[in-house]
C-alpha cells in the first residue's frame, strides 16, 4: 500500500491511477469507497485505509454505493 499521505491526496484527487491499491473508511459515516469515488470528500482525521474491501468489512464498515 502506498504511504498515508500518498493515499489521502489520491482520495481528495480522485486520482485513478490508484484506483484498486486501497480502499478508503470513513470513520463518521462507516462506509468505504474506492479513491475515485464521486462522493463528498472526508476530512483527513476520519479516513481509515485498507488494502482490500474484505478488511474494510471486518473492520466494521460498508460497502459505498
Amino acid at each position: 500500500m502506498p504511504t498515508r499521505l500518498e493515499m489521502e491526496r489520491a482520495v481528495l484527487k480522485r486520482d485513478r491511477s490508484r484506483d484498486g491499491l486501497f480502499y478508503v473508511g470513513v470513520k463518521t459515516t462507516g462506509i468505504f469507497c474506492r479513491p475515485v469515488c464521486p462522493a463528498r470528500k472526508p476530512l483527513r482525521r476520519n479516513m481509515e485505509f485498507f488494502p482490500g474491501p474484505r478488511e474494510a468489512l471486518f473492520a466494521g464498515f460498508r460497502p459505498c454505493r
